[in-house]
């Protein structure tokens, strides 16, 4: 695998809904709440789904109440189980072949997360001394995601997962190894509605932290390490998340922000955010007091995806 295919970007590991056949429409469940209008069971495809397998609200999907799927991601596995592992043919064409194909989506979705952070990783100059451990294990999981649907059904992902942590933890831990100074740990943390305006967290350890509903508004999340950091509804404006170590589309697309927001180059500003109020200018020089609790998540609770690959 030569050097320029491991970007974080390449298209094999960017969703690509014209090339699927609506797998995240069909396979997975959702419940009614504040993240969907309905209830959907596993296998059964969302009423919004077209015969040509896209979305007929794809447009709208925030206002009809499906904010849930405008935070998912399947990094390219949609595409990857329609045309390679199942050849093209769909389970509208084979309808005996749809239950294994549900049963394959989502464990090749975890497959392609996990190549997601591997790529990143390779892209970190700092994590040079793991990358030959890198790339193997990229090709390793690579070769994974095309193989037959009993190959792909009969992985333990949670063995995988331990194979691939600790290499994902070295690199994290040698990209923030290159901040000057001390750098916070706030590995696992609960920092649920934390208020964390204006707060120096460059280089620091956020690995599987809760910052469900945190005011993170102009904090410096610079070279921080966010894998696995659940940030729904976080406040992200004016934040400056420029080199942030592990960051994915779907925990920016998951929280607030706005035109101040720095992003790395890699990720997209979402369309939402546009609607997003500007916070009051910060006072002092940017670092804030000890994280405190906002009466607003006082009552959340804490819900797991399919999942972040490093856990606290």
């Amino acid at each position: 695998m030569s050097e320029s295919t491991t970007h974080a970007a390449q298209p094999d590991l960017r969703a690509d809904c014209s090339a699927c056949f609506g797998l995240c429409c069909v396979a997975l469940p959702f419940s009614r709440s504040s993240d969907f209008p309905v209830d959907k069971s596993a296998g059964t495809p969302c009423g919004n789904l077209r015969e040509d397998f896209r979305c007929g609200i794809h447009q709208r999907l925030r206002g009809e109440g499906y904010n849930g799927c405008t935070v998912f991601d399947c990094f390219g596995a949609g595409q990857k189980v329609s045309q390679v592992v199942f050849q093209g043919v769909s389970w509208r064409e084979e309808p005996e072949s749809a239950r294994v194909m549900y049963e394959v989506f989502p464990v090749v979705r975890q497959l392609h997360e996990l190549l997601k952070y591997l790529a990143q990783a390779l892209d970190l100059p700092a994590a040079r001394l793991v990358h030959r451990d890198l790339r193997r294990a990229y090709e390793r999981l690579d070769a994974l995601t095309g193989d037959t649907p009993e190959v792909l059904l009969a992985l333990d992902m949670d063995v995988l997962r331990g194979e691939v942590n600790p290499l994902l933890l070295r690199a994290g831990e040698l990209a923030r190894a290159t901040v000057p100074g001390r750098r916070k740990n706030h590995r696992g943390a609960d920092l649920m509605g934390a208020r964390l305006r204006g707060a120096n967290l460059r280089g620091a350890s956020l690995r599987g932290a809760l910052l469900v509903a945190a005011d993170l508004s102009g904090s410096d999340l610079r070279d921080a390490d966010l894998i696995g950091a659940d940030m729904r509804d976080a406040d992200l404006r004016g934040a400056d998340l420029r080199g942030a170590v592990f960051l994915t589309q779907p925990q920016v697309n998951s929280a607030r922000g706005d035109a101040r927001t720095k992003l790395p180059q890699t990720l997209e500003r979402p369309s939402h955010w546009a609607d997003q109020g500007v916070p009051a200018p910060l006072p002092g020089d940017g670092d804030s007091a000890p994280p405190r609790r906002t009466g607003r998540a006082a009552g959340s609770r804490r819900r797991r995806s399919a999942g972040p690959p490093s856990s606290p």
